[in-house]
């Protein structure tokens, strides 16, 4: 189980989950989302496409961003209903720091005989934590946020699956984005850090806001594995020109379109020809602008279709 993609539970995040279900399964990937919408009509769909291509998802049942921060109760009451004897739906327990030791016991008895995550992420009593579970800590993914969770706060959570989670994608206004920057290197250092695997944000970010704002520059982001730099990973954003106001996304897309395909036809750019790309590319034949949601679902689609390449 080498790859963990974080996804909050947004629209086009649940369709990325449920297009690459068969190739996360057959790559051995693990999604792991928090449900950050009301309605869980999208999750459903999700979680049975997972099942249905017989892979794996971890789906944490007390979110910290969304509409269900106050009360997951619903969250917990579905996994125990529809998919209470699923072995490939898991519950994740999310610790923020806000999270009390008395809220993880609780909830990791409510769910016990099922294999459960935990996903630390701002959690500030590690040793304490670890005494609460010590005897059933084997049977426990711990998955690290790694902006929160130093080496000696990981040396007390020893268990058969350790993730390491890293944000590779800088959260700044579209128009601010250099052509391209490193993403991330745990795709080929993760055993170097003591993990079994490794996850990250895709090309969202650990950033979360209900809403983005008006679009003055439309930016795609397309990562790429770089063989001559001992295989990290990078991210190129291609920005629109337009910039000034924020009308017009569909002109704005094709500029920036069209500077992924110059790219592209360059031929030195290491961007992998994924499905996702060759769908970029038949946009570009149509001149057609499928909306900005629909874009950032294509660059998630790549981001996977990328790593199950490299670590096939």
């Amino acid at each position: 189980m080498t790859y963990h993609p974080y996804f909050r539970g947004k629209q086009y995040e649940l369709i990325t989950i449920r297009e690459k279900a068969r190739l996360m399964a057959q790559s051995g990937f693990v999604p792991i989302v928090e449900p950050v919408k009301e309605a869980l009509g999208g999750l459903e769909r999700t979680l049975k496409a997972v099942c249905e291509a017989n892979g794996k998802v971890v789906v944490i049942v007390n979110p910290y961003h969304g509409d269900h921060r106050e009360n997951g109760e619903i969250i917990s009451t579905m996994l125990e209903g529809s998919y209470g004897d699923r072995h490939l739906i898991e519950p994740g327990i999310l610790l923020k720091h806000d999270t009390t030791i008395e809220d993880v016991v609780s909830l990791y008895h409510r769910h016990r005989g099922r294999s459960i995550s935990l996903i630390h992420a701002g959690f500030n009593q590690p040793k304490l934590l670890a005494d609460a579970l010590s005897s059933r800590t084997n049977t426990i993914r711990n998955v690290f946020f790694d902006k929160n969770c130093g080496k000696l706060y990981r040396k007390h959570f020893q268990s058969e699956e350790r993730i390491l989670l890293h944000d590779g994608f800088e959260r700044r206004k579209n128009r601010e984005h250099p052509t391209v920057e490193p993403f991330s290197d745990l795709n080929v250092t993760f055993e170097e850090e003591g993990m079994t695997g490794f996850g990250d944000f895709l090309i969202v970010g650990d950033d979360y806001s209900e809403t983005g704002g008006p679009a003055y520059a439309v930016a795609i982001h397309i990562t790429f594995i770089d063989s001559d730099k001992d295989d990290a990973m990078f991210i190129y954003h291609f920005v629109s020109d337009s910039q000034d106001t924020p009308t017009d996304p569909a002109g704005k897309f094709a500029e920036a379109l069209a500077k992924l395909m110059r790219m592209l036809n360059r031929g030195e750019s290491n961007i992998l020809e994924t499905d996702a790309i060759r769908e970029f590319r038949e946009l570009h034949r149509k001149g057609h602008f499928p909306g900005l949601g629909y874009v950032k679902k294509l660059s998630m689609n790549h981001h996977i279709e990328t790593l199950a390449d490299f670590l096939g």
